[in-house]
């Protein structure tokens, strides 16, 4: 599982593609890179990550705990606004909220994503952990296929497949032959090409990366997410990530993606659910 190139956290393109510069008290500047894109939009995942990093330089705390992002428009690689609020800090914990916009050529503002956080320090949590969950059931990492094992592309595929390291659990992948599962479940092994270790807001793209579950339900196509909440639990020991997504419910249109992300250390590192628009 080595990498031809090893970027550190703080000096990778992730962290060059998601920084943020201070225009003015609570607003930043920001410019969505085309490199995180899925057909035209921006990937939900990365621009989480993006407006993760705005609130953690607006609030005292460091860490994002929980995150709940609403998607409104598709967003486009290009300059944008972030502008954050404190809506409270406290001893251990600070709350804020950040809205994402972009201009057309006329001008016009375009809300794309607005975020309720709370941030944390995760170094200061207990070590105390009781749960009943359990790391995904998958093959190893050699026995995962990645884009170029498959006789086809991913459905959508663009420049973000090039930025990130996914190797598929071989029991998730028959949608990529013409013969899905119809079980909605997803599961790979997860990290970015350039080798760069997972940290908090590396979580926040992780959990929004893998292919839909729709595919794995018979439906290809765009997958748009209408809200994102992810709850990240630890900082991430270094190594490949493992991550599980699943679906139990697609009705009227609309279907739920419950994702895990474990780490080298067997330790559930973050959790999400979204609601997404099923392809049509």
């Amino acid at each position: 599982m080595a990498q031809a190139v090893q970027a550190s956290i703080g000096d990778s393109e992730f962290d060059r593609d998601t920084a943020v510069s201070l225009r003015a008290p609570g607003v930043y500047d920001a410019e969505l890179s085309a490199g995180w894109t899925i057909v035209r939009a921006v990937n939900g995942g990365y621009l989480l990550a993006l407006l993760g990093r705005a609130l953690g330089e607006a609030l005292p705390h460091p860490d994002p705990f929980t995150v709940s992002a609403h998607y409104l428009t598709a967003s486009q690689p290009g300059p944008a606004v972030i502008r954050t609020e404190i809506v409270r800090t406290g001893r251990t914990l600070s709350t804020g909220q950040a809205s994402l916009v972009q201009f057309e050529e006329d001008g016009t503002e375009v809300e794309r994503i607005r975020v309720l956080a709370t941030y944390g320090d995760l170094d200061a949590l207990s070590d105390d952990v009781r749960t009943t969950a359990a790391p995904p059931a998958m093959a190893p990492y050699e026995q995962c296929l990645g884009p170029a094992d498959g006789p086809v592309a991913i459905p959508g595929s663009s420049a973000i497949t090039e930025r990130l390291n996914i190797r598929l659990d071989p029991a998730t992948v028959g949608w990529a032959v013409g013969a899905p599962s119809g079980k909605g479940e997803m599961r790979g092994w997860f990290s970015l090409a350039d080798g760069r270790d997972a940290d908090p807001f590396s979580l926040l793209l992780t959990v929004d990366a893998l292919p839909p579950t729709s595919f794995e339900l018979g439906l290809t196509g765009w997958t748009p997410t209408v809200e994102l909440t992810t709850h990240i639990r630890c900082r991430p020991a270094p190594g490949p990530l493992r991550v599980s997504i699943t679906t139990r419910n697609l009705a009227g249109g609309f279907l739920e993606e419950d994702a895990e992300v474990w780490d080298s250390r067997d330790r559930l590192v973050a959790q999400s659910r979204q609601l997404a628009k099923a392809p049509r």
